[in-house]
């Protein structure tokens, strides 16, 4: 397969991966960090600094509208939830060993 056809099919994949992140507002993003390490906050800091790689400035504002597909204080004003302790502790466990 060609760079280009590779490039766009990644980015395809991105497209639908953000997306359906949009959709699934009732998937919080402790629940994301505690199960894959990464959530919408995290995807929204790898595509700024994909554009910067590019010297495309781009704010943090501006990134987490596109993959929150909203502002992101709306975002949590109407579908972020108050972490439970479970959750808070299932984050502390699993982070400890990225902090080493």
């Amino acid at each position: 397969m060609d760079k280009t056809t590779t490039t766009e099919l990644e980015a395809a994949a991105f497209r639908r991966l953000v997306a359906h992140l949009q959709n699934r507002t009732d998937v919080q993003n402790i629940d994301m960090m505690n199960l894959s390490g990464f959530c919408r906050n995290c995807m929204s800091r790898w595509y700024r600094q994909a554009a910067e790689d590019r010297d495309i400035e781009m704010t943090e504002t501006e990134a987490r509208a596109i993959v929150y597909g909203m502002e992101y204080a709306d975002w949590k004003a109407q579908y972020q939830t108050e972490a439970t302790a479970e959750q808070k502790a299932a984050y502390e466990k699993s982070h400890a060993a990225v902090k080493k």
